[in-house]
């Protein structure tokens, strides 16, 4: 587990009431545009972590005590600390519902990076299992179960309903070193103009992969929706994608390799 501490945070002790079990926890995510730079870039995961602390402590309204939720996890495999073990959640929905349960939010939202990776999907299972052995339940829910509310979106309470198992694919869990083997795509040469990215070459085949990436949140850098020609758009959202899945120097550059494509699941056109 990878975990990133309070006072690593500089935060004080959580002032937020004492609460030594519940039935389980709960999987949040925040209900709005969430930056895919937070999966390039961990120092970004750390600073969205802190202004949400910050816009909670700021509302007079909620009465927060502190952040909201006892746990965040990032794309990085990092579980940020909260509220803490032992403190009553302010997530749930209600005075009622926050008691029945433990919060961890995944640092997702309801727009641009909305997909959790592997990696995040990792630190919120060290998260309930250290709630678990901290007072919590077995009871694994998503935040809409106990509140109407689109939270924690579809693709992480999908995730949810299976039980929250721990991930087990070609991404590199939490904590590990060695990245995945980048595999050429067959039939390199489509992409490819020379050495280069075959930039303004038209295909159908671009519509169906700039879709995709926008489906999968990874819509930051363009400006109109994908079209039928390859730009630096496509190249950098791709890009974006294959660090996501981790993939990091001259495996991660244009063109894409066989496992992204097959993980971006472009459909046959």
């Amino acid at each position: 587990m990878k975990l990133v501490t309070r006072k690593e945070l500089g935060w004080p002790t959580s002032a937020a009431p004492k609460q030594a079990t519940a039935k389980g926890v709960k999987v949040h995510y925040e209900g709005t545009t969430v930056s895919t730079s937070l999966l390039t870039d961990h120092n970004a995961c750390l600073s969205l972590w802190k202004a949400i602390r910050k816009a909670h402590l700021a509302n007079t309204t909620e009465g927060y005590s502190d952040v909201a939720y006892n746990y965040a996890a990032c794309p990085h495999g990092y579980l940020l600390e909260g509220r803490g073990i032992g403190r009553r959640t302010g997530a749930n929905g209600n005075a009622a519902l926050n008691v029945g349960h433990y919060a961890i939010l995944g640092l997702l939202g309801s727009k641009g990076l909305t997909e959790p990776n592997a990696a995040m999907l990792g630190a919120i299972r060290d998260g309930i299992d250290l709630l678990r052995a901290n007072g919590a339940g077995g009871e694994v829910k998503g935040h809409r179960d106990g509140y109407a509310t689109a939270c924690p979106g579809g693709p992480l309470y999908a995730w949810v309903q299976k039980g929250a198992p721990r991930p087990e694919s070609g991404e590199p869990k939490p904590g590990a070193t060695t990245p995945p083997k980048f595999e050429p795509f067959p039939g390199v040469s489509f992409f490819m103009a020379g050495t280069q990215p075959a930039l303004g070459k038209k295909s159908v085949v671009f519509t169906a992969m700039g879709k995709r990436l926008v489906a999968k949140g990874f819509d930051e850098y363009y400006t109109v929706g994908p079209g039928p020609t390859l730009g630096q758009a496509d190249v950098r959202a791709y890009e974006a994608f294959q660090r996501s899945l981790g993939y990091s120097g001259a495996d991660a550059k244009w063109p894409p390799g066989k496992s992204s494509w097959d993980a971006l699941k472009v459909p046959n056109v």
